[in-house]
């Protein structure tokens, strides 16, 4: 008997410095630290999704780090910090920055798309409309802003937007005049640190994520789906947007191609915590957790998830491959 419970005991031990404990129901429970990376665009809702899951797995501590897509990235493949999950604000972040050396997995889980946003602070309020909005951000006196296209998909995605203004209103020049009218210190490095400028009457016009402007209850302008990158629909007219992002190494340099707005996640292989981080997605993906979560947060998620190959299909973890589709 004592044999018996000595094996027990070291089965237990062993199973909780894994990541797992045994719950009441026999059930492997995940335990200890779990980090997870995210664009700083979900930094409401993941905030949320945290305290859900959390207090369904009591033994998990999540650890969450926000900033520029293309940063937290970096911060994994170049600087070697140790994360469990990189959730990124464009799905192709994740393919150029860590597959396939640092994950094998790239789920799509949401859209979006950019907005103007401003507030009653900002010059012009009464007046800025869908219609006259490229006219006001040339004016002298006004000041907006973006974020870093080197460290932040909102940032290059920004200027697309601009690129693609120009394009749809048949107003040549008018991505340049509009670039000129924005001094480089009103560059951010990541687009919710504009969300604070906004709100303390420092900078009138942000581009932001229209999810962003609903949780942070700023106006917004609309633009037409020519224009705002949120329909898939539209790629072939996003294409003609091309925008000269930092590469992997200093001096490189990388063309981003206008596409509609997709978010990705992914495990990472060196994950320290890989139980916990298949039970955090296993909620994120549920359609009446996580993306319930991101619906009520303005932010539109694709139920199911989807990967684009059946070959990744068959990577996913067993509690996930439910939750996801292929889909090219």
């Amino acid at each position: 008997m004592k044999k018996l419970l000595g094996v027990l005991l070291v089965l237990a031990l062993g199973g909780f410095s894994y990541g797992f404990l045994l719950a009441d129901n026999d059930q492997q429970q995940p335990t200890g630290k779990l980090v997870v990376f995210h664009a700083g665009s979900l930094s409401v809702p993941f905030a949320a999704i945290e305290k859900k899951f959390e207090a369904k797995y009591p033994q998990v501590d999540v650890l969450r780090e926000g900033g520029g897509s293309t940063k937290m990235a970096r911060l994994i493949s170049e600087v070697g910090k140790a994360a469990d999950i990189m959730a990124s604000a464009d799905y192709k972040v994740i393919d150029k920055s860590l597959i396939p050396d640092y994950a094998a997995l790239n789920i799509r889980f949401a859209s979006n798309q950019l907005v103007l946003c401003y507030t009653d602070k900002s010059q012009f309020a009464r007046e800025v409309n869908a219609d006259n909005w490229s006219e006001i951000l040339q004016r002298p006196e006004v000041v907006w802003g973006h974020s870093a296209p080197d460290l932040d998909p909102c940032g290059y995605r920004s200027l697309m937007v601009l690129q693609l203004a120009e394009k749809h209103l048949a107003q040549p020049g008018l991505y340049d005049k509009l670039i000129a009218n924005r001094p480089m210190k009103n560059v951010r490095p990541k687009a919710v640190e504009l969300v604070a400028l906004l709100q303390a009457g420092e900078m009138d016009y942000a581009w932001e994520y229209r999810s962003v402007a609903v949780q942070h209850g700023l106006k917004y302008i609309s633009l037409p789906d020519e224009i705002n990158l949120g329909n898939y629909l539209m790629n072939d007219f996003y294409k003609q947007a091309k925008v000269e992002v930092s590469g992997k190494k200093p001096g490189t340099f990388v063309t981003r191609t206008g596409q509609s707005i997709t978010y990705g996640v992914t495990i990472v292989d060196a994950a320290p915590n890989k139980p916990a981080a298949e039970a955090f997605l296993a909620y994120m993906l549920d359609p009446e957790g996580g993306m319930k979560i991101l619906t009520e947060m303005g932010q539109p998620p694709f139920v199911p998830a989807r990967v684009p190959t059946a070959e990744m299909h068959a990577l996913l973890p067993t509690s996930l491959q439910s939750l996801v589709e292929v889909k090219p």
